[in-house]
């Protein structure tokens, strides 16, 4: 009996080993998920959850989209990718990039080119607008996430039609002041930051001017340029726009309006959503346009988008390809544009006459028009330091501290130095 029960027991004994042994060798034989890595800015990584989720479920022991969460500050999110980048490994496969930071990580030569991986029908399958930003020296290097676009919001319960020059915005806000039926005329990004330079970008444009052609030449003190600064400075001086909007950002602009204490307001796409929120004072009362331009000038948009870029020493290229391709599908973009109002950048998206996304934002047609006349902020690598001079001169005229033509002539040769200095890249 006793002999019985130890060969039963050596049996049992010798069938838990085999069978832990197999599992042990089949979890050598397993091969580990791929890991595609991607940092993005906060606000994308928290929108973006239920995509990476639902991709990593479909695509166990494949692929898995690793998201590491940036700072907020868009800027900061540059600052860690460069570091990274700098000290030579980069944990990194994909960076979601703003559009004015590709021409500098191009010509560092941490992006991967595009071109043979892109399809051309995919490539066309783009809005016109939305191709704007993603190339350097002729590559791409980079595939569009979500476009922005600035706009001029205004009020449908004020007015039947909005503005359609600089001088009859001016005309409106003030007899809508004069009339009480707001506290301010136009509210706007006027304080010393990139928003100040998106809105010049949009106003010279309108008065049929450049910042820099395409040949890099500075038009800072052309009669357009100077046109427009007197446009942003009168704005002020008229009391269509409130003095304090020098201090004002995105945000500041959009409580404001969305209180009902302004008529006009410019800002992305994002505010449209905010502005049908419950408790929106004008909520249902709002239009969108593009901004003012003079009479036989078409108007245009600052481009503000952003997009993914593969790092050059990623290992994982062809499969970090493939992870962009699925986060910015048709379907992908209809998601983030009804739950989070990214506006799309695929053309069919705008024909194809959706119910479900047009009674979520009847604003498409609006969308779509602005993205095709966008246009993007000087492409240098150099765009950061440019940007800062441009500002800071701006803010000088709409504070009053200098006079128009003296910080013009000064942003003109000091963003000629810069250029100049660099070898005009």
């Amino acid at each position: 009996m006793i002999v019985k029960n130890m060969r039963r027991n050596i049996y049992i004994f010798i069938v838990i080993i085999s069978i832990l042994s197999t599992g042990f060798v089949r979890s050598l034989n397993l091969k580990s998920p791929e890991i595609i890595n991607i940092l993005m800015p906060a606000p994308f990584a928290e929108s973006t959850e239920n995509l990476v989720e639902t991709f990593n479920k479909e695509n166990q022991g494949k692929v898995k989209i690793k998201i590491t969460k940036g700072p907020r500050e868009t800027e900061s999110v540059s600052d860690l990718a460069i570091s990274s980048l700098l000290l030579g490994n980069s944990p990194f496969d994909i960076l979601l990039i703003d559009v004015t930071w590709l021409p500098k990580y191009a010509a560092a030569n941490w992006l991967t080119p595009l071109d043979e991986l892109i399809k051309r029908e995919d490539w066309d399958s783009l809005a016109t607008g939305a191709k704007l930003g993603n190339t350097y020296k002729e590559k791409i290097y980079r595939w569009p996430f979500t476009a922005d676009m600035g706009l001029l919001y205004w009020r449908k319960d004020l007015m039947k039609t909005p503005p359609k020059t600089p001088a009859e915005l001016i005309a409106i806000s003030k007899k809508l002041k004069e009339n009480h039926s707001v506290k301010y005329g136009y509210v706007w990004q006027g304080r010393q930051y990139e928003g100040l330079s998106c809105v010049f970008l949009e106003v010279i444009n309108g008065f049929g001017g450049n910042w820099l052609s395409e040949s890099n030449d500075v038009q800072l003190t052309s009669k357009e340029a100077l046109n427009a600064a007197k446009w942003l400075r009168e704005l002020i001086t008229s009391g269509a726009s409130p003095a304090s909007v020098t201090n004002f950002s995105e945000n500041e602009a959009l409580q404001i309006f969305q209180a009902g204490d302004a008529a006009f307001m410019r800002n992305w796409p994002y505010a449209w959503a905010e502005l049908q929120k419950e408790e929106s004072s004008i909520k249902g009362k709002v239009g969108v346009t593009t901004m003012v331009s003079e009479k036989n000038v078409q108007p245009t948009s600052t481009l503000g988008s952003w997009g993914f870029s593969i790092l050059k020493q990623s290992k994982h290229k062809e499969l970090a390809y493939e992870v962009i391709n699925y986060l910015t599908s048709k379907d992908a973009q209809k998601e983030l544009y009804l739950q989070y109002g990214y506006t799309p950048t695929m053309q069919q998206i705008y024909k194809d006459n959706d119910k479900e996304l047009i009674n979520s934002a009847n604003i498409l047609n609006e969308l779509s028009n602005a993205l095709s006349i966008a246009k993007p902020r000087p492409e240098t690598p150099l765009y950061a330091q440019i940007s800062d001079v441009l500002q800071r001169q701006l803010s000088s005229i709409l504070t009053t501290d200098k006079p128009i033509h003296e910080a013009l002539e000064i942003a003109n040769d000091k963003t000629k130095i810069i250029l100049k200095s660099a070898g005009n890249i």
